[in-house]
């Protein structure tokens, strides 16, 4: 555990007086996706190093993490930024693996240039060519691989968008990233033409290249995505499950706060054909919507990194972290048969009982005893597992809560 979250010197300082005797990972945001890598390699004995702008995220003060502390932000200075992962592994005295847990920290660190940096993903030009959604859905053209109708708008005007389109309409990046560093958000509805043109010329002043897409009626509570992990071999070694978001906060259009696995072989065959055809490897989730007008799944968006639910695929026996990390060092990792498995974000799932009168619980009477006695941790009956609350690790929870109700709060939810 780390004893606390240290200056970018004291923590280059601390590692040069340590010894590993396997190489670090290394996880970046740390907050709770961060948090459920770091977890997820820990019980592999994998030692783990917590990076951040800052130490308000839920992950450094976990069992799971050994060593966290202040790095450069990379959207802010990328060149800072590699000065300090350069000295970070020369502190380590041996090669690390980093983890980008947002997408800015995966393209970051697939564009650090020098020694000691082993990637467990595909490089910056190809995990580019995947989060850039111009290209991604021009390759689900290639592939068949429906999608929502979109119009780039660096391709036709906002007029033309909105005839074909009509209102509302949803407006959204090539690159999410950007997006959400300047708005808040990685999509916005619009309502009529002078709202559209207005987000338009706004993202036009960031130089944000972006699209108009269609508002897709949504299915709630069908979503699909398949978690997985490509090795450099490529698809045909690839391991992973599909998850199926039931429950999201806000509900229509929020992030995930309870899935569930499912079986679902077509889901998994579109998702890696695209990623088949785009040459990435790595830990990915494609994500998937039932559109209810036309009666099928539609691509939304490849997440080329980890993101906030791997924890259920974890424990579903399939360590995503960990087969990522084996495959660039001497580590060993087989997944097992995926067994049924629910992951839940507490602190979203009980906003969303407290505050929706329609909401309906899905969690049992035995799943609440569950989480309240700590069982779900060990029994081999449940199938549960939790975004941050654990009892035998709940310092992250407890800084969770002492977020909550001060006016801290840590820039990224996921």
């Amino acid at each position: 555990m780390a004893e606390q979250f240290l200056s970018t010197s004291a923590l280059r300082d601390a590692l040069a007086d340590a010894s590993f005797d396997r190489p670090p990972a290394i996880v970046s945001n740390a907050h709770i996706t961060g948090l459920s890598v770091a977890r997820a390699l820990d019980a592999h004995d994998v030692p783990v190093i917590a990076l951040d702008r800052n130490g308000d995220g839920v992950a450094p003060p976990s069992n799971a993490v050994e060593f966290a502390g202040t790095v450069t932000y990379p959207l802010e200075d990328f060149e800072g930024f590699q000065t300090d992962v350069e000295a970070i592994v020369e502190a380590v005295g041996r090669d690390v693996v980093p983890f980008g847990c947002m997408d800015e920290w995966a393209h970051a660190y697939a564009r650090v240039d020098g020694d000691g940096v082993r990637l467990p993903f595909a490089d910056a030009a190809v995990v580019d060519s995947v989060l850039n959604k111009s290209e991604l859905y021009a390759t689900c053209e290639r592939l068949d691989v429906p999608y929502p109708e979109t119009h780039r708008l660096s391709e036709v005007s906002i007029d033309e968008a909105a005839d074909a389109l009509g209102f509302p309409l949803v407006v959204k990046p090539a690159l999410k990233r950007e997006f959400e560093e300047a708005f808040g958000t990685n999509v916005i509805e619009v309502a009529d033409r002078e709202e559209f043109a207005d987000v338009v010329t706004a993202a036009e002043n960031e130089g944000i290249d972006v699209m108009a897409q269609k508002r897709i009626d949504v299915a709630a509570g069908e979503d699909r995505s398949l978690a997985s992990y490509v090795p450099p071999a490529g698809v045909e070694d690839a391991i992973g499950v599909v998850g199926n978001a039931r429950v999201r906060y806000p509900r229509q259009f929020g992030t995930s706060c309870l899935v569930e696995r499912v079986d679902h072989p077509a889901i998994e065959e579109r998702a890696l054909g695209v990623l088949e055809e785009t040459g990435y490897y790595g830990i990915s989730e494609s994500e998937f919507v039932y559109d209810a007008d036309r009666e099928e799944y539609l691509l939304l968006d490849v997440n080329t990194r980890p993101w906030k639910w791997i924890g259920m695929p974890v424990a579903a026996g399939v360590n995503l972290p960990m087969a990522a990390y084996a495959a660039v060092t001497d580590a060993g990792y087989e997944a097992a048969e995926p067994r049924d498995s629910r992951w839940v974000y507490l602190r979203d799932y009980l906003s969303l009982l407290a505050g929706e009168d329609a909401f309906w619980d899905v969690l049992s009477a035995d799943d609440w005893a569950a989480l309240l006695s700590g069982s779900f941790e060990t029994a081999a009956d449940t199938d549960l597992t939790t975004g941050v609350y654990r009892p035998t690790d709940p310092d992250p929870a407890a800084k969770l809560i002492e977020t909550e109700f001060t006016d801290r709060e840590y820039y990224c939810a996921c």
